[in-house]
């Protein structure tokens, strides 16, 4: 790995694009070649694990609103395909419908460093474009080991968070990196891209904040459509504001740190082997990924506990990152009330260790019912739940060695009567480090349990094994790899929904 540093360079210096950041992006990305092994084989698990949260999410106003949005847009050439559909559209809106399906359960992958990632989202854009361009299963594999690799890069040397700037502004400078891997395009053209993908996709953390909205499924899919629309553009030879990240007014100079502001973005080498996608980890529930070890935790903590009448208080010591984002040191009322949005629920650790502890189990339908989030004794329960900072949490939170960092914390639970039950967890479960890591079966189960009723048990198998077999996929058999679900009952469903203006 190689050091690349970043800082803000007046109009003056005329930076050689060589030495800014978006270059070298491209440049890793266009050099990827020969695939690790391990990389591949994650790759295909998250494909598959895509494949189920987005299946799951058919029935869900935003995702058909998006679906409805994306089939008005037929294509001109062979096009791509639509979750829950028999439609072939434009790649773009087939990133915009498909991206929406995969984010909207808040259900897969994850990588936490610096910032925050779901690094999952970069496959919808790069399906559909292998789709509608004709590109064979390797192919994709490149396009998403080469994504990984850029987004997860991003995540560790430069944080968006703490100037209250979406995720989702890496996430489409990956989006355009895989796509130009997946396309073997020059580099200039993908440095190109790069740099319209973040200019136009930086937005505030506003999506994540207070009362949630749906928007937070729609905007990874629109980081995905505008990466794609960014690819298009720069192929046709257009240029894009330059440098983007280094300029006098550019990215770091007022969206982040400032003039002075300066960071270091670590970088393989074109021989080195791409692993990143190894330090991502998914989603056992359908939750927060900081929400995850918790979940765990309340699920071990309930058989100690008792009747949860005689709780008087609940404290979550963790790290900075959960208490601020999701915990009660974001001070968002909306995180303790029974009416909010699923997207505001799935933000609340109080809540979520709440359910768990009463039900010892998360489901990513029944847990967020309105009618389960408005139980009086959950109501009661909940608003006895507080998280804090500890130092201790936050530093094992970005220990450098992945192997040692910590997304959970330690629930101190103190009953009416005085006494004290306390545990704690670091990962959760499913994480490579915890008791029962994620592999290939685990996720096959996932997305038979998520597609169950949905998806017929031999169209399971069909799609599983042409996932596990995405490396030798022609062009044609990449083309069909979607679970084949019941239209009929999708399109039912889009009936019933208010009509836009397409």
């Amino acid at each position: 790995m190689t050091e690349h540093h970043v800082r803000v360079h007046p109009s003056a210096d005329r930076l050689p694009r060589e030495d800014q950041l978006a270059w070298k992006l491209a440049a890793v990305a266009t050099s990827t070649e020969r695939l690790d092994a391990d990389s591949g084989a994650m790759a295909v698990n998250r494909v598959i694990d895509n494949a189920s949260v987005a299946v799951a999410s058919l029935l869900r106003r935003p995702v058909a609103v998006a679906r409805a949005q994306a089939t008005a847009h037929g294509a001109a050439g062979r096009g791509a395909s639509v979750f829950g559909t028999h439609a072939r559209v434009s790649p773009e809106w087939a990133a915009w419908a498909n991206g929406t399906a995969v984010r909207e359960l808040d259900f897969h992958d994850t990588y936490l460093a610096a910032d925050y990632s779901h690094p999952g989202d970069n496959i919808p854009p790069l399906l559909a474009v292998a789709q509608h361009t004709g590109r064979a299963g390797a192919d994709l594999l490149r396009g998403i080991v080469a994504a990984y690799e850029i987004h997860v890069a991003l995540v560790k040397g430069i944080c968006l968070h703490e100037h209250r700037i979406d995720h989702v502004a890496h996430l489409s400078a990956a989006t355009a990196c895989g796509l130009g891997a997946l396309l073997r395009l020059p580099t200039e053209t993908v440095y190109q891209a790069v740099q319209q993908a973040v200019h136009t996709t930086t937005a505030t953390r506003q999506s994540r904040k207070g009362e949630i909205s749906s928007w937070k499924a729609f905007a990874p899919a629109f980081a995905g459509k505008a990466a794609v629309e960014a690819v298009d553009r720069a192929m046709r030879g257009e240029t894009s504001p330059s440098p983007v990240y280094e300029g006098e007014d550019g990215f770091l100079a007022w969206m982040l740190d400032g003039p002075e502001s300066g960071y270091t973005v670590l970088l393989p080498e074109p021989g080195d082997p791409r692993r990143a996608i190894l330090d991502t980890y998914t989603k056992e529930h359908s939750a927060e990924y900081q929400a995850q070890a918790i979940i765990d935790l309340a699920r071990r903590l309930r058989e100690k506990t008792g009747p949860l009448d005689r709780v008087r208080s609940v404290v979550l010591h963790t790290s900075h990152h959960t208490h601020r984002v999701i915990g009660s040191g974001a001070n968002d009322p909306q995180k303790y009330d029974p009416a909010a949005s699923r997207e505001t629920l799935d933000h609340s650790v109080p809540y979520i260790f709440a359910v768990a502890l009463e039900d010892g189990t998360w489901h990513h339908e029944r847990s967020y019912a309105p009618e389960r989030a408005r139980r009086p004794e959950t109501v009661a329960l909940w608003r006895k739940i507080s998280t804090v900072e500890d130092p201790e949490w936050t530093r094992r939170y970005h220990h450098p060695d992945p192997d040692r960092r910590a997304f959970g914390g330690r629930a101190v639970i103190t009953l009416e009567d005085g006494s004290v039950i306390e545990d704690e967890l670091a990962v959760a479960d499913a994480h490579p480090a915890g008791a029962r890591p994620f592999d290939r079966p685990a996720y096959a189960g996932k997305f038979r349990t998520l597609t169950e009723g949905v998806v017929a048990p031999a169209d399971q198998d069909r799609f599983l094994a042409g996932a596990e077999r995405l490396a030798e996929l022609s062009s044609a058999e990449l083309s069909g790899l979607f679970p084949v679900v019941d239209t009929a009952a999708v399109a039912a469903y889009d009936a019933g929904l208010p009509k836009g203006l397409f």
